[in-house]
């Protein structure tokens, strides 16, 4: 098989959730690393996946929301990503990844909870466009540039030094 090859058909692999889930987390620990921020994984799932500490700050506790790449809105809409997450979480912080662009966004919980568009049964729902282009109905920022400020090197200083 030549190198084609081997890429289409590598392309066609399907991820499961947990398999998601997990890039999303080993995402949000390698750019943590990168800042100087060590980090943990814990081995039960109860709503806290990451524990990151750096030696300026005391440890902080992480939920990791993840996309593994944009999707249609609503399933016909315009390009966007999106995540729910609970309202009461017990995460100090939220983190919101696009493996596709290896993006991930840091917010606490609060601030996660300011900027959703939508609650609902206990849950947060935060979405965020694509395409600038597209109008914005939440009257919330729902587009990608409007969250450059929470990009995790755009704020690891302020949560962890």
């Amino acid at each position: 098989m030549d190198y084609a090859n081997m890429k289409n058909s590598a392309n066609k692999i399907e991820l499961n959730t947990l398999q998601i889930g997990k890039l999303g987390e080993l995402l949000v620990q390698y750019q943590l690393l990168q800042h100087g921020v060590e980090s943990a994984h814990l081995t039960t799932d109860a709503g806290i996946d990451l524990v990151a500490y750096s030696i300026k700050a005391h440890a902080k506790t992480i939920q990791v929301k993840t996309n593994l790449q944009p999707k249609p809105a609503g399933g016909k809409g315009s390009l966007g990503l999106d995540w729910w997450f609970p309202e009461d979480s017990p995460a100090e912080l939220i983190a919101l990844t696009d493996i596709s662009d290896n993006r991930v966004w840091m917010f606490t919980l609060s601030q996660a909870a300011e900027f959703s568009q939508q609650t609902s049964s206990g849950r947060h729902h935060m979405y965020m466009y694509i395409d600038a282009a597209v109008k914005a109905t939440s009257g919330k920022p729902s587009h990608v540039y409007k969250f450059d400020d929470f990009l995790l090197e755009n704020c690891v200083e302020k949560h962890f030094f």
